[in-house]
């Protein structure tokens, strides 16, 4: 018994110094592995080398899964070999599921091989490697929120949104089940953040409510809670701002934005939650100060404070820069890109479309690099350069944009805004009469309007003043403006009521009603130079002019004249310089990708990239 004894001993001893041995050996190697890997710049090829090393000593399983899983992470993240890369995270998904106790590694590996596998476009791999991830891992709360996150990001990818939010739904029950009311929350804003997407409003409601009341009742971190209320609070002020009403939606933006500055003066807390299933964050602080300033541009844009949308513009613009430098997270481009959006729109009525049109082709260069966030944004694009045609008199190029893009759209409320300016295209032109009346009748305001906007309620009546205006249907085309009037003033819509006025104004001219007509030119010459809406001080000015003519006032005749001679010439000197640019020649392109270079007027092929 006791040689036996001695034996075993000798043998567990021995066992142990193997295992140390093999322990040094393998730490070594992972050692200079990671040296390598954050050495200035990263040897990532001499990482490689010391973790492929491991394998020749034949390392037990969980070193052996641990290793293909760190290969496979180094190989995805700092090359393009997605095949050597895809090879190390399947053995390492295959062998951890054979290894107890070994979470971690598990569905790291799963969770990466799926993002590979998207990115190589075999999303119907990803799906079921995300599923059985899912089913396996309900005992580790972390993950399983993470993976179910994960494939409902897929689902939203796909334009799947019925998918996504039945997930979500799985995911703030079993939130509610392992007691992390904070994660609880994350999956229910996301539900709800997707449901104003598909426009399901009805569903929307009591669920704002239930997250804002979970909302203010948790207590933990405080960032934590802030960012939570900064993802509600954004979710109530996109809502207004998608329904049209600038001015209801102002005590939310107040909050959001006291909510962003008290973010900002906390510190970043390294206490980890007792919570497994809240070891998750929505959105860096840096990137929720973006989309606060984002918000902020939008309210800005469709209230006409247009100087103050392009301040914040500028603060949006100069805080992604200095981001896109360490970051490459594909969300910035994105801002980058809805920023470009509305900062366009706001030149384009202040009277700058040069600016505008070099702005449209950086958007268009965003868009080369990225082929999603084309996808995401060509009906917008094309939409832009609609408008831009318009600014500029290319009516039948103007018809083609809008035309592509409502194409390219299945987005209610951006396809009857493309509408409702393609009818006023259709007016403009003068003898599209049949073409015009089918496009009326799709956004008739007085029943039926597709959308529930009413910002674009507001601006379809105003399509129908201006077609009975041009038709000489004076008394009709009062009561769509004043309409429109009633609307636009309810909800603070400055320029729509800019462009009411004066275009009342024109009305009562025509009709011999000067003292009318001044009262309604006045208040829209004051509107749009606050504005500034140069179209708008253009067209009072011209009438003041001819009113105060009418009238025998010389003095005030010669200063209205004056002021439209000036607007004209702003006006025209911006003209010639927009339409001598290169990238003009961006409003003959309306099929496929955004092209790449641009023909000069008259001049040499100039790349777009030199005119950024």
């Amino acid at each position: 018994m006791a040689a036996q004894a001695a034996a075993a001993a000798q043998a567990a001893a021995a066992q142990a110094a193997q295992a140390e041995a093999a322990e040094s050996w393998y730490l070594a190697l992972l050692g200079f592995a990671e040296h390598f890997r954050t050495s200035s710049p990263p040897k990532i090829r001499l990482c490689v080398h010391c973790l492929q090393a491991v394998f020749p000593f034949k390392p037990p399983q969980r070193i052996e899964a641990r290793t293909h899983l760190q290969l496979g992470s180094v190989l995805y993240h700092h090359t393009k070999n997605s095949e050597q890369a895809r090879s190390h995270l399947e053995k390492a998904w295959l062998i951890s599921q054979q290894v107890p106790q070994f979470e971690d590694v598990k569905f790291e590996a799963a969770s990466l091989l799926s993002e590979l596998y998207c990115q190589e476009n075999s999303v119907d791999a990803a799906k079921p490697l995300l599923r059985k991830a899912i089913q396996i891992s309900q005992q580790t709360p972390y993950w399983h929120c993470r993976l179910l996150f994960q494939l409902a990001q897929l689902h939203t990818l796909e334009k799947d949104l019925v998918s996504a939010c039945d997930l979500l739904g799985v995911g703030a029950e079993y939130a509610r089940v392992v007691g992390s009311e904070y994660t609880r929350a994350l999956f229910l804003l996301s539900k709800g953040m997707l449901l104003l997407m598909e426009r399901k409003l009805q569903e929307v409601h009591p669920l704002l409510t239930l997250c804002g009341q979970i909302v203010e009742n948790w207590q933990g971190n405080p960032i934590q809670k802030e960012s939570l209320r900064v993802f509600f609070l954004v979710l109530q002020v996109t809502h207004y701002l998608d329904a049209g009403q600038v001015k209801s939606v102002k005590p939310c933006l107040k909050q959001l934005q006291q909510c962003i500055q008290t973010i900002s003066t906390l510190h970043d807390d390294e206490i980890l939650p007792s919570n497994p299933a809240d070891l998750f964050h929505w959105l860096p602080k840096e990137h929720m100060c973006v989309l606060v300033y984002l918000v902020t541009v939008m309210h800005s844009m469709q209230a006409g404070y247009l100087e103050k949308a392009q301040k914040y513009t500028d603060k949006a613009l100069m805080q992604l820069e200095k981001l896109k430098m360490l970051d490459c997270s594909p969300i910035l481009s994105s801002f980058q890109v809805i920023l470009l959006e509305h900062i366009i729109m706001c030149r384009l009525v202040t009277g700058h479309k040069a600016t505008a049109l070099q702005e449209i082709s950086q958007v268009c260069q965003l868009c080369q690099q990225s082929p999603r966030l084309f996808s995401n944004h060509a009906a917008q694009l094309h939409t832009l350069l609609g408008l831009y045609c318009v600014s500029v008199n290319c009516m039948d190029n103007a018809e083609a944009q809008f035309t592509t893009a409502l194409r390219l759209t299945n987005h209610q409320e951006l396809w009857a805004f493309i509408v409702t300016n393609l009818a006023s295209v259709y007016i403009r032109e003068g003898n599209r009469h049949q073409e015009l009346y089918s496009l009326l009748e799709r956004i008739n305001p007085d029943h039926s309007f597709p959308v529930s906007s009413h910002c674009l309620r507001a601006a379809a009546f105003y399509v129908r003043g201006l077609f009975s205006f041009f038709q000489g249907r004076y008394n009709e085309a009062k009561r769509f403006l004043r309409e429109t009037l009633k609307m636009s003033n309810a909800e603070d819509l400055n320029r729509l009521t800019a462009c009411s006025l004066v275009l009342l104004g024109h009305i009562f001219y025509v009709l011999g009603n000067h003292r009318e007509s001044n009262n309604m030119v006045v208040p829209a010459m004051q509107l749009a130079s606050k504005i500034p809406d140069m179209s708008v001080q253009l067209w009072s000015s011209a009438l003041l002019r001819d009113l105060n003519k009418a009238c025998g006032n010389a003095m005030d005749a010669h200063e209205a004249a004056q002021m439209h001679q000036n607007f004209s010439q702003q006006l025209l000197q911006d003209h010639i310089e927009a339409c001598s640019l290169p990238e003009h020649n961006l409003i003959t392109w309306t099929d496929g990708p955004p092209p790449v270079q641009f023909q000069a007027q008259n001049g040499p092929n100039t790349s777009l990239a030199s005119l950024l």
